[in-house]
């Protein structure tokens, strides 16, 4: 039987990862890997320790990378159709790294792919269409800051012990709202976040990401709403999750998506390696049930022509 490999976002999100050269796993002189105490995080703020107890940080053994996939939809401007997205991400806390390999489809048969990164303190977005046209390379100081955002918003939303370092700032804005700052290469990002009566995150909100506009990058208000949280799990985690970029006359692009799939803690090597494995027998299984789907069309007709021989002969 011919063994069909990974396919071709999968092949890209491997290929990324691996030229991120992002650190293999936490040194054993830092305290990341280890669990959070209730020191760690008595002196933050009082809406900072409601957020954390809700995302149940405390107790629990510190990130220092995590793996997601996500499948969802994505739009260039409000009013445009939306595309059907799927994505593979890898974000290290280590050395602040953030790999994010997307596809989207048009029409079931035109697919582009996207690569964002953020690799030691540098931001760049690829596009290409068909995975070999180059159709968008951005790159520069506006990217690096975007990106560094975006890995903040990630941390936010889905690994915030990521944060319990000398690398972030945390300062209480309200009663149910609090200011995040994160500093890596000799740059600083902010962002404000709002939470419930529960500690749960309702939005993330910054100024520090920048609209594609036809007239070139414009600084924007850049927001992602929690809809609902899934607290089913171990924790807690936001179904779905949505980033909006509103720029001038609300014309940033915008993504709807649910997570398929969370690994905390994961190498880039081991991650690859399982993203690999995964797709190997995702497709696997798919040319399985093909051939009992045809094995079944296959007797069905068989018992067809069964019976109506059997018709005819009893009719003569």
């Amino acid at each position: 039987m011919l063994r069909r490999g990974p396919d071709r976002l999968t092949r890209a999100f491997v290929a990324d990862v691996a030229e991120a050269a992002a650190p293999t796993g936490p040194a054993t002189d830092t305290l990341t890997g280890t669990l959070v105490g209730p020191d760690d995080v008595a002196d933050l703020p009082e809406p900072v320790r409601r957020y954390l107890a809700f995302m149940r940080v405390v107790g629990a053994p510190r990130v220092w990378s995590f793996r997601v996939a996500f499948t969802g939809r994505f739009r260039l401007r409000p009013g445009m159709p939306w595309l059907r997205a799927e994505a593979w991400q890898y974000n290290s806390g280590i050395e602040t790294t953030r790999v994010f390999t997307l596809r989207l489809r048009a029409a079931r048969v035109v697919t582009m792919l996207g690569h964002d990164t953020y690799v030691r303190g540098r931001g760049r977005m690829v596009g290409r269409l068909l995975g070999v046209v180059k159709v968008a390379d951005g790159s520069g100081e506006e990217f690096d800051i975007g990106e560094l955002t975006t890995w903040l918003d990630d941390a936010i939303m889905l690994a915030p012990s990521m944060l319990l370092d000398d690398r972030s700032t945390w300062i209480g804005t309200g009663p149910d709202d609090f200011e995040i700052r994160r500093r890596d290469h000799d740059r600083e990002v902010c962002a404000v976040v709002r939470i419930d009566e529960r500690g749960a995150p309702v939005e993330f909100s910054t100024t520090d990401r920048y609209a594609a506009l036809p007239g070139g990058l414009v600084q924007a208000r850049w927001f992602t709403p929690a809809l609902r949280w899934d607290e089913s799990g171990p924790v807690p985690f936001p179904l779905p999750a949505a980033a909006v970029c509103a720029g001038p006359n609300q014309a940033g692009g915008e993504i709807c998506a649910e997570a398929s799939q969370m690994a905390p803690g994961i190498s880039p090597i081991g991650g690859a390696c399982a993203v690999r494995r995964e797709a190997t027998q995702k497709k696997e299984a798919a040319a399985v049930q093909r051939r009992q789907n045809d094995h079944l069309r296959f007797l069905r007709k068989a018992w067809q022509v069964c019976t109506e021989r059997s018709r005819v002969s009893h009719a003569v």
